[in-house]
């Protein structure tokens, strides 16, 4: 008997040059893996048509220029790729890389928590019962998954955070948080990019990682979904010298490929 998983996805059109191929209808690691491993597929045929393809927790949005690549033809690949190799690699033994082209890996991203860099650590960790100490550490011990990248540009959403520290989002939300916050929102995290947005996410610190920045010419956008984020604790002192050299265009993140 088939599994949900196995059977075929949803294509749903989405205007006259938008597929949308719908995987599930839940935030699920399993289904996100199938997510990525088949827009790493898809980007790896290089198919002339297509112009973006956007991941996203359960579906793909593949844009694709309709002069070019009709919707029928561009179903096809889709469904000659089904199902998708969710270990990292494509289905058919196709060599490949994702949009960035490094290949998926762990980002390790310091972080200076609390205080003007964090303003709600001590209301988490009065929530929780926890010291802010314990926060921090629940926060930064654990390893994340991007599951996607949206909302504002390089704003990246992050599932594995630590269930102790699970915290419904604010009931009024922020107009305006800090660029480059790092936050939590129910059983999600996130890295802010380089901009003051609106949120209703938990402040917990701050980066001084751009994840996005229009002047890279290479890699405007820093992390991809399906890569891996650890967070480094670092003093303000630290802090403050990672920002003046982020400021003069250094990445600051380490990359560890996996």
């Amino acid at each position: 008997m088939k599994t949900a998983q196995a059977l075929p996805p949803r294509l749903l059109d989405a205007g006259e040059s938008g597929l949308v191929v719908e995987f599930g209808d839940t935030i699920d690691e399993q289904v996100n893996r199938e997510v990525i491993a088949l827009a790493d597929a898809l980007d790896a045929l290089q198919l002339d048509g297509v112009c973006e393809i956007v991941p996203t927790y359960r579906s793909l949005l593949v844009l694709f220029d309709p002069l070019v690549l009709s919707r029928e033809a561009l179903r096809g690949h889709v469904l000659a790729l089904w199902p998708p190799r969710a270990d990292g690699r494509p289905s058919h033994g196709t060599r490949h890389g994702p949009s960035h082209g490094t290949g998926h890996g762990t980002w390790r991203v310091p972080v200076a928590y609390g205080g003007e860099h964090g303003v709600d650590l001590d209301h988490v960790a009065r929530l929780h019962g926890l010291t802010t100490g314990e926060v921090i550490d629940l926060h930064s011990r654990a390893e994340y998954r991007v599951y996607m990248i949206g909302f504002a540009p390089g704003f990246a959403y992050l599932g594995g955070l630590d269930e102790a520290i699970h915290t419904s989002r604010r009931t009024d939300p922020r107009l305006k948080t800090p660029p480059r916050s790092i936050s939590i929102g129910g059983r999600q995290a996130a890295v802010s990019p380089p901009l003051e947005i609106p949120s209703g996410w938990h402040l917990l610190g701050q980066t001084p990682v751009r994840t996005y920045d229009p002047t890279r010419a290479e890699r405007p956008f820093l992390f991809a979904a399906g890569d891996t984020i650890r967070f480094t604790p670092v003093p303000q002192a630290e802090y403050a010298a990672l920002c003046r050299a982020a400021e003069a265009g250094e990445i600051i993140a380490e990359w560890e490929p996996a």
